[in-house]
């Protein structure tokens, strides 16, 4: 209307000032430093939210600002998530669900239960078994994961719920790893961990099995955790594909996001391969011949998608024979 009444004229009827008149026309010209300021981090949060595959939310989004040298509140990534509507992937209910463990195999005990969280790499691994939803009926995956840094080092995928798929996580992990003995490798009462190839390879190898306390899958939590993120953040977000596809898409997950760059939260918001830079000697022993961040399947059995795990090496592993 300034071209109609003089600016101090509707200013009074609209019973405001001159100066904050003069000072709102001023703001929208040039936006305020706090305004240029949350459309930098905004541009970081959305850039963040994409490389975590849409999954992080509020706290992992603003850990890893910090880790990028960003300081602002994790109120203020919040509120900017909320106004440009990025949210992370929510958990489902829990719901415990455990092995059916009759049958006639012997138990080992529970090992873990009395003793302090593992200090260094190679102390403890835990492994189970959950199922994988596909086009075609359903698959199997076995993981094998170092309790100290959370860090995926053996799995396998099949079709069929065998002896051969929890054998072949463990072979794999003992493959890259290469543990002294006395590794303690935690498990649930299933038969596949209590039959007698499960043993014998837990024996040969200089390992100590333990079992988790019947009807008991908090024993396990850490290995559930890691299940749960996989449903959430990958199964659960997609259609029922084919099993190669599956199987492409679980190497993925594993060797390219969840090993080297999903942040922890139980690792201080740091990956499981950052984690174990810090442990940095330790991380040295665990891998021999140098650092191997992927240790998933073979390229052809990965392109197979029916069984994505492998099989017993030949002759010896730098220098120390892998007893199947």
């Amino acid at each position: 209307m300034k071209e109609e009444f003089a600016i101090e004229t509707v200013c009074k009827v609209l019973e405001v000032s001159v100066s904050g008149f003069y000072s709102w026309r001023q703001r929208l010209e040039e936006p305020s430093d706090r305004v240029q300021t949350d459309e930098r981090l905004q541009s970081q949060i959305q850039g963040i939210h994409e490389e975590s595959r849409g999954t992080y939310g509020s706290p992992r989004i603003h850990r890893e600002l910090r880790h990028r040298g960003y300081r602002h509140s994790r109120k203020r990534v919040a509120r900017l998530m909320s106004q440009s509507q990025i949210r992370g992937r929510c958990r489902r209910r829990f719901k415990p669900r455990t092995t059916d463990s009759r049958h006639a195999e012997p138990i080992a005990p529970n090992r873990l239960q009395d003793r302090p969280a593992p200090k260094r790499l190679n102390e403890v691994w835990v492994t189970d078994i959950t199922y994988v939803p596909v086009s075609s009926g359903w698959m199997y995956l076995t993981v094998v994961m170092d309790l100290c840094s959370r860090r995926v080092v053996g799995w396998c995928l099949q079709l069929e719920l065998t002896a051969s798929l929890v054998l072949g996580a463990l072979r794999m992990a003992l493959r890259h790893r290469q543990p002294e003995s006395g590794l303690i490798v935690h498990s649930d009462r299933g038969v596949q961990f209590a039959c007698q190839a499960f043993r014998g390879v837990i024996k040969r190898n200089g390992l100590e099995a333990s079992m988790s306390r019947k009807a008991n899958c908090y024993d396990n939590a850490a290995m559930e955790s890691f299940f749960s993120s996989l449903k959430m953040e990958l199964l659960y977000r997609q259609e029922l594909q084919s099993p190669e596809q599956t199987a492409r898409d679980v190497f993925e997950y594993i060797e390219t996001f969840y090993n080297p760059y999903r942040l922890h939260s139980s690792l201080d918001y740091l990956s499981p391969a950052q984690f174990e830079i810090g442990l940095r000697p330790q991380a040295e022993a665990a891998f021999p011949d140098g650092d191997r961040a992927v240790s998933g399947p073979s390229e052809a059995n990965h392109r197979s998608g029916t069984e994505t795990c492998e099989g017993p090496p030949s002759g010896d592993v730098a220098g120390r024979e892998l007893r199947n």
